[in-house]
């Protein structure tokens, strides 16, 4: 599987990650429903999808209220290149 967001970000935020106990386990990294999308594991490459997320060290909303952070986001923009023509915005 491709590097998930949590692996290339390093928030600490996935299970058993070094901050999870202190802000609690991504939503991304537990969302089972996505697992797959765009070649991650659970939402972990389409984590803009997934509310609750962290930005610049604060947890997220919706998809509708962070889409403009999240479209202008290395992460983002490094799923979207790698996966070319079989990228999917949502799950």
């Amino acid at each position: 599987m491709a590097q998930n967001c949590w692996e290339i970000k390093k928030c600490g935020r996935e299970p058993a990650g070094a901050k999870a106990k202190e802000l609690g386990v991504c939503p991304a990294a537990t969302d089972a429903s996505s697992n797959g999308v765009n070649g991650g594991k659970n939402a972990g490459r389409v984590c803009w999808a997934v509310s609750g997320t962290l930005c610049g060290g604060k947890i997220q909303g919706s998809f509708a209220q962070k889409r403009l952070s999240c479209m202008s986001c290395e992460f983002f923009t490094h799923v979207k290149e790698t996966e070319g023509s079989q990228f999917r915005m949502k799950r």
